[in-house]
């Protein structure tokens, strides 16, 4: 199945899919939605306003891959939430690959939405995750 706009966003998972990812990253409006989940693997998508952020978090037993499709970030990384040492600017170029117990944070520094898709192995967020700001996706997390 090909997914071209964000009408047609939902969790396609565990069935075999394919889309276009570059359209349907930058058609996403939500803060996040989970495209596909399967056993193993989960592709979100989270769109990410001026001056906002993912926030900083680790996962203790998650890999992670985020890749910019527009906009400008900040990715910082490090093995305590007071010592990220690793510091970088992504625009649509770049992805950046957090290992499973590594502190990190994406802010959006540019001038317009960012866009991003990421990839969680095992998945991180339930079947069906669509949450439409941080704020509600904080407080889901936190109930």
């Amino acid at each position: 199945m090909n997914t071209n706009s964000s009408s047609e966003l939902r969790d396609y998972g565990p069935a075999p899919y394919v889309v276009n990812i570059d359209r349907i990253t930058k058609a996403n409006p939500n803060y996040r939605t989970a495209l596909w989940t399967g056993d193993y693997l989960q592709l979100t998508l989270m769109s990410i306003p001026v001056g906002g952020e993912i926030g900083l978090e680790v996962h203790p037993e998650t890999d992670q891959f985020i890749r910019v499709e527009s906009g400008l970030a900040l990715a910082e990384m490090g093995d305590s939430k007071d010592h990220l040492t690793q510091k970088q600017r992504m625009d649509s170029r770049y992805a950046v690959i957090i290992p499973a117990g590594t502190w990190h944070n994406v802010t959006n520094i540019g001038s317009e939405p960012l866009k991003v898709y990421t990839l969680y192995a095992p998945p991180h967020h339930p079947h069906g995750t669509v949450q439409q700001t941080k704020a509600i996706a904080d407080a889901q997390e936190h109930a």
